[in-house]
């Protein structure tokens, strides 16, 4: 299945960004097209997917789905698209995919798992998935926490089948970083946007071609300099005061629970002891 892949990386499925011709233009250019099909509302678009990657030759597609789309009504049409087109891979995220493991496998084709944790892992390969995907620290969307360094050596310890690497990657260095760990392929996303097929509008596209490293922001789809020229500066006092006011908050929620858990403990000691007397009556 991979082996018409020029390179050893998958464009990540990106909200916004994902667009057909970038999907298309990835096929024909030997990357593992990753198009976003949760974010797809309409049928008709979701329909234009599969038959615009449908008259392509090429790498793989891959679009990716909430696991959750399985067990919805309002996901059945998507995959029943995607089953009447046969679609060779579907990306799974954010859940169980039991479900949606048993849907693609009925049609033939493979799902891969987008992970964030090693039980999250563990999970998905006792349920049948045929690939993970390790969303390290650095990824967009749903992002993950854990630095690939370690992430990625845990899991082929406990997985030994198709593995894609997301989280940084910006460049053949990241590349072949995700391949040293292990890996079977990268994921990168950023650089995608930029591209003159992705699905942004023009001042975003060029705004990702013109920054670097700082000024990006983990986090949905924020940028520094965006939040510059609305007057939100989030690295001085007021995210400062809101950080602490979180804290707090959190500090107080953290004391109330420790006595509601005192208290529930004390009434539970309260009920085995005149229990205990109870019982100790009767059988005098």
């Amino acid at each position: 299945m991979f082996e018409k892949l020029a390179l050893p990386l998958m464009c990540a499925p990106m909200s916004f960004a994902s667009s057909v011709p970038l999907a298309v233009a990835c096929r024909e250019a030997g990357v593992l097209a990753g198009w976003q099909g949760g974010t797809v509302t309409r049928e008709n678009a979701f329909r234009n997917y599969l038959d615009a990657l449908g008259r392509v030759e090429g790498t793989p597609a891959i679009v990716n789905l909430p696991a959750r789309i399985a067990t919805e009504r309002d996901g059945e049409a998507k995959l029943a698209m995607l089953e009447a087109a046969r679609a060779p891979l579907v990306l799974s995220s954010v859940g169980n995919p039991a479900a949606l493991v048993a849907r693609v496998h009925g049609w033939g084709g493979r799902l891969i798992q987008d992970v964030t944790t090693f039980y999250h892992a563990e999970k998905s390969i006792d349920v049948g998935v045929d690939g993970l995907m390790a969303t390290c620290a650095g990824a967009g969307g749903h992002t993950g926490f854990l630095t690939p360094m370690a992430f990625v050596p845990a899991l082929r310890r406990i997985w030994d089948g198709f593995l894609i690497v997301a989280g940084g990657i910006a460049d053949a260095r990241g590349i072949a970083g995700a391949l040293a760990l292990g890996g079977d392929i990268a994921c990168m996303g950023t650089r995608f946007i930029a591209t003159p097929e992705s699905g942004v509008v023009e001042g975003h596209r060029q705004d990702r071609a013109a920054r670097h490293g700082p000024d990006h922001v983990i986090g949905g789809d924020e940028w520094r300099p965006s939040q510059l020229d609305t007057g939100l500066d989030r690295s001085r006092g007021p995210r400062r005061r809101y950080i602490a006011h979180c804290a707090h908050r959190h500090a107080r929620r953290g004391q109330a629970m420790a006595r509601h858990l005192q208290c529930r403990a004390k009434r539970r000691a309260d009920r085995r002891g005149g229990a205990g007397g109870e019982t100790g009556r009767t059988s005098r």
